[in-house]
């Protein structure tokens, strides 16, 4: 029995009896860290290369080394691997699978380094690859609202503030508002990555090591921008897992504002959209119910997300340096932040634009109801602010411009009329500057024309933005 075996029975030769179930169970972590088993690896590759290369560890160990690791690879591949309780994690395991394997050889890849730098390389290797992931489908669901916005830039949509109708907008317009909210969060997380991109290993526990490690040919070896300076800042800080999840509730936070107004534009007393069947339930009592349901548990999702991002704060706010065994306790949040954060991303992508066709063309996830949203937008004297403009460009005061259009709305309100029913002398009992011209500027569709500015609603400017964003997006 190799002494990684004996682990079950005593850490070492300092212990007088071996770890009881209950604390082997409550303190063991494989059973969800295995995940890191790629990273771990992968790290261990690049820790004995650099070992072998400076004469630490002999050629022929590395050699075995690696041959090991491919066996080991390939048993965790196909399921074959055994992951025991008894070696408490996944560095353990591996190692010991090693040395099951190789020998001695297998002892040596642990010269130089800690599971404290081990862990916190795996876990910077792992996240690292799940980030350039997201940054993939946060671009899709960019492409996805693009195509939406496409077919949409002259639909006009009630715009709100308060959820009371303010002014049209185009349909499209507001779809570019989440594209410009996701291209952000797509900048934080590169931002972000930079500060993953760090290698911790070759701190060792805590104080670095007395073997001449070259850790710059480590890090060059695993694509990494840089070594990490000072070895308890490296082994002991969880802040780019934090920065992640806060991130990563960016990102979800503005998924779920999105989830809101598809709840809301789906109910039957606004009609503006239909969710595809397959983004849907229906209700076990009420035959007639569709309800939104993947919106809606995006929302609630959104909650754990930001909950993860709360407890990994605290997790690291009372922990004096170095490693303290309290970190084992940030992977499950991590990891289940990266699991929600894709699923959530994927189905919003599918579900805005709809599924990708061979010939490059979407079966869309969503329809739209113009008729239904102009209603809205007429009931609303969204078109009041240029009423109020036109006036200021016949001379009247802004101020006073306001006050006369408030009086012009609640004269047309209490008829049961929208601002363009009145004739023109009424309108002009408000004001004398009023002439013909002004029913130009009383629709809907010359308001949203006459916003032809940059980062306008005009749909010349939202197909503007619209050819921006696909350029940058490579669509």
């Amino acid at each position: 029995m190799n002494q990684l075996d004996k682990k079950s029975e005593a850490w070492s030769a300092l212990f007088s009896e071996p770890m009881s179930d209950l604390v082997k169970r409550y303190t063991a972590s494989v059973f969800f860290d295995k995940r890191l088993w790629e990273a771990d690896i992968t790290g261990s590759l690049a820790h004995a290369e650099m070992l072998a290369a400076q004469s630490i560890i002999s050629e022929a160990d590395h050699a075995s080394i690696q041959k090991g690791m491919a066996q080991i690879r390939h048993e965790i591949e196909s399921g074959a691997f055994e992951w025991k309780l008894d070696l408490e994690d996944v560095h353990l395991n591996i190692e010991a699978r090693l040395t099951q394997l190789v020998g001695d050889a297998g002892k040596r890849l642990h010269t130089g380094r800690s599971r404290n730098d081990q862990v916190a390389t795996d876990v910077r290797l792992w996240l690292r690859s799940e980030m350039d992931v997201i940054s993939g489908l946060l671009a899709e669901l960019q492409r996805s609202l693009l195509s939406v916005a496409e077919k949409n830039a002259d639909v006009i949509l009630p715009g709100f503030t308060h959820l009371q109708v303010a002014q049209p907008v185009s349909f499209g317009h507001h779809m570019l508002a989440y594209v410009e909210m996701f291209a952000r969060d797509a900048q934080r997380l590169a931002d972000v990555r930079k500060r993953v991109n760090q290698l911790p290993l070759g701190s060792a526990a805590l104080a670095g090591t007395t073997y001449p490690l070259d850790r710059e040919r480590v890090a060059k070896t695993l694509g990494m921008e840089g070594v990490c300076q000072n070895s308890l800042d490296a082994v002991s800080d969880r802040d780019f897992a934090i920065e992640f999840t806060a991130a990563a509730s960016i990102v979800m936070v503005h998924i779920s504002r999105l989830s809101e107004e598809l709840i809301i534009w789906m109910s039957q007393n606004f009609a503006f959209i239909k969710i595809a069947d397959r983004f849907t339930t229906g209700s076990s009592i009420m035959p007639q119910k569709k309800n939104p349901d993947v919106p809606e548990l995006a929302r609630g999702k959104t909650g754990r997300v930001v909950g993860h991002l709360m407890g990994l704060i605290t997790l690291m706010k009372g922990q004096p340096l170095a490693y303290n065994k309290d970190n084992q306790e940030d992977k499950e949040p991590l990891f289940d932040t990266v699991d929600t954060l894709k699923d959530t991303l994927r189905i919003f992508a599918e579900m805005m634009g709809g599924q990708l066709q061979a010939d490059g063309s979407r079966q869309g996830g969503i329809s739209v109801n113009p008729e239904a949203m102009e209603r809205a937008a007429l009931k609303g004297y969204a078109t009041a602010t240029d009423l109020a403009d036109y006036l200021v460009k016949k001379g009247l005061p802004f101020r006073d411009a306001h006050e006369v259009v408030a009086h012009a709305v609640k004269f047309a309100s209490e008829r049961g009329m929208d601002l363009s029913d009145l004739p023109l002398d009424t309108l002009q009992s408000f004001n004398k500057g009023v002439e013909k011209d002004v029913y130009d500027v009383l629709s809907l569709r010359g308001s949203l024309n006459a916003r032809n500015t940059l980062g306008g609603t005009a749909p010349a400017q939202v197909k503007l933005q619209i050819a921006k964003h696909q350029k940058r997006l490579a669509v």
